[in-house]
């Protein structure tokens, strides 16, 4: 089994998650992404943000929150996403960069537009009380 490694950015206010939709895509997923070689789960955090969302994270602030395993969209079966997800405080305004065609808040109704891991991200997120 193929395991694809990912970091992603957890960042949830009244009820709704931040996600994004990368140009030439449908669905919307976690920002983030997959680490460098020789990254630590921090420095992929801090450069994928800072590429996908124009902001720069706190390295201070970093918390872990989670990580979830699923399908990977648009791959073959038995290829797993293994998304290790973290929350943290950001200086600068939010903007979609790099290969990021939109921002947008998502709630719990909103399963049918995430990839198969946001999916068991949001249903954790429920389950604490932080997605609407």
């Amino acid at each position: 089994m193929k395991e694809i490694d990912k970091i992603a950015f957890i960042e949830t206010k009244n009820g709704q998650i931040l996600s994004t939709k990368s140009k030439g895509k449908t669905k919307y997923y976690i920002p983030g992404g997959k680490r460098e070689p020789g990254e630590t789960d921090e420095e992929t955090l801090i450069r994928e943000i800072l590429e996908e969302l124009s902001v720069k994270i706190k390295k201070e602030t970093i918390e872990y929150v989670g990580t979830f395993i699923a399908q990977s969209d648009g791959a073959k079966e038995g290829v797993l996403v293994k998304m290790t997800c973290y929350r943290a405080e950001y200086n600068g305004i939010l903007h979609p960069s790099s290969e990021i065609e939109e921002i947008k808040w998502l709630n719990y109704k909103d399963l049918d537009i995430i990839s198969e891991v946001d999916k068991k991200i949001f249903r954790f997120l429920k389950k604490i009380g932080e997605l609407e």
